[in-house]
């Protein structure tokens, strides 16, 4: 077993990665700026106290992400308190090397840094059920949906698969991993409909621009088959194991 730092840990998909882990039999060390049972203080932004939250692990798992250039420069940080030695393991959207969205032009700066390391692990995920449930929550007159494509997934999936990759040989990219269902966003949209019993009419819409044509071209699609078992309106029933 190893001793494992995890950035992000307190996040939507830190939680229940930081619950695999240990319950793998790793020991797990969280980064965050507060203090508390379980965490080790350090800020990403700044670099403050990261070196010392590094100080012996084995291998360092970083789920943190910022907005903008401070996702760029929080990655920064990290790696320049990390021993060359150490195997870091990164955190990254499928598509974003395919798609001009702002926040997945900083997150592939972000991998670049990461790539530039002899030891690391790069693992791609589509987009996690949350955003769908936000996209379709917003207090507006209907659920407006792009009509894309789109192959989301659950982070309890995400988080078994950092949880064998932790214990897999170092690996550089490591294939990008989706949900069980390839749908078009509006079909998402109706299942959210319905699990939450809204009256709000499904408005199917097209937005002008390359971030649409690159997610309507399938670039937030894996090829072969899915990695995630856990269904959206598995996760809208509040399943939340595999």
């Amino acid at each position: 077993m190893k001793t494992l730092l995890v950035t992000g840990g307190t996040g939507t998909l830190g939680r229940p990665t930081v619950e695999h882990l240990r319950a793998a039999g790793h020991t797990v060390r969280v980064l965050s700026r507060r203090t508390g049972p379980e965490l080790v203080t350090g800020d990403l932004n700044t670099g403050e106290g990261v070196a010392a939250a590094v100080d012996g692990v084995d291998l360092v798992v970083h789920l943190a992400t910022g907005l903008g250039k401070r996702d760029v420069q929080q990655t920064r940080n990290l790696l320049a308190a990390v021993p060359a030695t150490t195997h870091v393991l990164y955190m990254s959207i499928v598509g974003i090397d395919r798609n001009p969205l702002p926040y997945y032009r900083h997150k592939l700066a972000a991998e670049r840094l990461v790539e530039s390391r002899s030891i690391y692990t790069i693992l791609r995920a589509t987009q996690f059920y949350e955003l769908l449930d936000q996209i379709f929550g917003l207090k507006v007159p209907a659920v407006f949906a792009p009509a894309v494509t789109l192959q989301p997934i659950a982070v309890e999936d995400v988080a078994a698969r950092l949880t064998e990759l932790v214990a897999e040989p170092v690996s550089g990219r490591a294939a990008d991993i989706g949900g069980p269902e390839r749908r078009p966003l509006p079909e998402f949209a109706r299942v959210w409909k319905a699990a939450r019993g809204s009256r709000r009419p499904v408005v199917p819409v097209r937005v002008p621009g390359q971030i649409f044509r690159a997610f309507a071209g399938g670039a937030a699609l894996v090829d072969g088959p899915p990695y995630g078992t856990i269904t959206f309106a598995d996760h809208l029933g509040g399943q939340r194991a595999r």
